[in-house]
């Protein structure tokens, strides 16, 4: 084996190598909170009284009850949502992908520590696939992927790892340059749908990477591929259709009922947006007070317009840069703005996001200063938000904790507007003038670049 290749190869197996260790933690931090002795529904008695004051809060342990997952109920076919916004008989507030990975978490599991223990080991392979990818998309830098605190603070505090393995795995395809860009193309559309199907932000790529498909031939001398992009889009839609279909014909109540319930969500203290800590003082409401109906009625209004604007922006901020530059569009960095737009503006900023973040700072050259400040930020928070919790809960001076949530909240809300502004001229990591990361062919490739 050449030297190079030896070195891509060792440099992969350190970043997944580190992965699993990373994820081994992420599983023991959040098993804290779970153990005997349990209720009569299997739910571990410790968890109530620990999971903010010890920071070893998930949404997996927390939803074993409540959503029928206990029960082993098949997800959406009979379920529901009554009149006070409560989903019931199996129903989920994700999408059906989710549902069914989180049905699958619970088979053979009668309490919440083996359902948490279950869904560790069905993530876990997403994780460390993603981390394979990254290693060899980007090489050392897969290690911001690998070994950062995001990893063990959110591996399984939701079912994330899925869907980044989805829009990572995109990004690969792309990448894969020996296959014709319309075929290339369509595989990833397929793959970013797959991603809208379990957590909805990977199917925002689409546009871009149907732009991309739409100017590639520019700057080889060839005119618009009108039918290339349009293929990239209907192969999407297609996909979106093919999995949600059945769900919404076995059971149309239970699978419309997983987006009201995201329709109903308000931007509450849950939330960690910065519509709950910016704007509801505005109203002179305080925090354990309830908002009045015109707060809800400004967000609702405001958030996906403002969101939309952002993605239009991104967009155009793209297309501007390939008409400067004489080069492809730039989809990667066009889908980093546009998630950007999303986890700013949108009325749910849960902690877990940050995931979704962290492979756009492996495969985008992000300076390191900028990294770091976020990673602090999303520490701030992802800690803070329990911590303040926990000390709401127990009646103790929460004025430490909200500053901490403050410092996150408002931290990673200036820094999102930041990296909106670096990835909009952010080239690729192992681009021409950063060689050491990769081979140049596969990332021009994935950066919407002409290969030197």
């Amino acid at each position: 084996m050449p030297a190079t290749r030896r070195s891509s190869a060792l440099t992969t197996a350190l970043v997944v190598g580190t992965c699993g260790l990373w994820l081994v933690l992420g599983y023991l931090n959040k098993a804290r909170c779970a153990g005997p002795p349990f209720d009569e529904w299997g739910r571990s008695l410790i968890f109530d009284s620990i999971k903010d004051t010890r920071v070893c809060y998930s949404d997996i342990q927390l939803l074993w009850i409540g959503r029928d997952i206990d029960r082993h109920v098949f997800p959406y076919v009979s379920g529901g949502i009554d009149a006070d916004g409560m989903l019931f008989g199996g129903t989920v507030e994700y999408p059906v992908l989710s549902g069914l990975l989180m049905w699958l978490g619970a088979l053979g599991a009668h309490t919440d520590a083996e359902f948490l223990a279950h869904s560790a080991l069905l993530l876990a392979p997403f994780g460390l696939l993603t981390a394979w990818m990254l290693g060899r998309l980007a090489g050392k830098w897969a290690l911001l992927w690998s070994l950062t605190p995001p990893l063990v603070l959110y591996a399984f505090h939701n079912w994330e790892l899925p869907v980044v393995a989805t829009a990572v795995a995109a990004v690969f395809v792309m990448a894969t340059d020996r296959i014709p860009i319309r075929v290339r193309a369509v595989l990833a559309a397929v793959l970013l749908a797959i991603g809208f199907c379990l957590k909805i932000y990977p199917g925002l790529f689409v546009l871009p990477l149907a732009v991309y498909v739409l100017t590639y031939g520019r700057s080889r001398g060839r005119g618009y591929d009108v039918r290339g992009a349009l293929a990239t889009i209907g192969a999407a839609v297609v996909t979106v259709v093919a999995i949600n279909l059945p769900f919404a014909i076995a059971g149309y109540e239970g699978w419309r009922a997983s987006f009201a319930f995201q329709e109903n969500r308000t931007a509450d203290i849950t939330t960690n947006s910065i519509w709950f800590w910016g704007l509801r003082p505005m109203f002179g409401v305080s925090i354990d007070e309830t908002a009045p109906d015109a707060y809800h009625t400004v967000v609702g209004i405001l958030s996906p317009l403002l969101v939309l604007a952002a993605f239009a922006l991104a967009v155009h901020l793209g297309w501007r840069r390939m008409e400067h530059s004489g080069g492809h569009y730039p989809w990667i960095a066009v889908s980093a703005m546009m998630l950007c737009g999303f986890l700013l503006l949108h009325k749910v900023h849960s902690p877990q996001y940050t995931l979704w973040l962290l492979p756009f700072f492996v495969l985008l050259r992000v300076p390191w200063g900028l990294v770091a400040a976020y990673l602090v930020a999303d520490l701030a928070m992802g800690i803070g938000v329990f911590s303040y919790f926990g000390a709401l809960s127990e009646g103790d001076d929460a004025a430490t904790w909200q500053f901490v949530v403050d410092v996150g909240v408002w931290g990673r809300a200036v820094l999102l507007v930041v990296l909106f502004v670096v990835f909009a001229r952010a080239p690729l990591r192992g681009s021409r003038d950063d060689a050491d990361s990769g081979p140049p062919t596969r990332h021009a490739a994935v950066a919407g670049r002409r290969p030197s």
